[in-house]
């Protein structure tokens, strides 16, 4: 038998299956669990509207391919500009113009990460859970940004710089900076890296996101 709908009961029934990022929308009422979404699975203005995190992960990634490049002819001034040019696109991609990055930075998609998982916590949905874990991811992540912040002074020296033993040490200092966007560093010497300020990277914060949505059920 063919059962018509009125234009309401339509509505409800669309709405009670569409997905929003993997969730229902009824899920999607959790107004938390939709910026976890945010942060771990998609946003509208990243490249393949991926989350900010991935996107900040898959930044960095090609940052460190470029840093390592340019670590590997410390005798080619000219190389060594180049590709401090190209970590800079990855990680402020409003810094410059072209380059291998997708376009969005390491930065803005750090920021992002920090936005949300604020509004997640400061949601009426918002759990302990969620309370405890979105301060680890935003150490974590605010870490990123303050790295951010150096690689773009220490790539300035090397734009400077006009030999190639000039720019040979800030050169090397940018690759091991650019890995710490991704692995933190141990800051205090205890053996590990955690998400307190001035450790933690984006490893880290994933890890944090993990354990979060771990504890929603997600």
């Amino acid at each position: 038998m063919f059962v018509k709908f009125t234009k309401p009961a339509a509505t409800a029934l669309f709405l009670s299956t569409v997905v929003f990022g993997g969730m229902t929308a009824a899920q999607a009422q959790n107004v938390a669990h939709v910026h976890m979404g945010h942060v771990s699975e998609g946003w509208n203005d990243t490249p393949d509207g991926k989350g900010f995190l991935p996107t900040a992960i898959a930044e960095a990634e090609i940052a460190v391919i470029h840093a390592n490049l340019a670590a590997k002819q410390l005798d080619n001034l000219d190389w060594m500009k180049t590709h401090a040019l190209h970590v800079l696109h990855t990680i402020d991609a409003s810094a410059i113009e072209a380059g291998p990055g997708l376009g969005y930075g390491v930065k803005k998609a750090a920021s992002g990460v920090v936005k949300h998982i604020g509004f997640a916590k400061d949601a009426d949905e918002g759990t302990e859970n969620i309370t405890l874990h979105a301060f680890h991811v935003t150490s974590s992540a605010n870490n990123t940004l303050s790295r951010i912040a150096e690689l773009v002074g220490i790539i300035d020296t090397i734009q400077a710089a006009s030999s190639a033993s000039a720019a040979a040490p800030a050169v090397e200092q940018m690759l091991r900076h650019a890995i710490q966007l991704l692995d933190g560093r141990d800051a205090n010497s205890d053996g590990s890296v955690s998400w307190h300020e001035d450790e933690g990277g984006l490893r880290n914060t994933e890890k944090h996101m993990g354990f979060m949505r771990d504890g929603e059920n997600l």
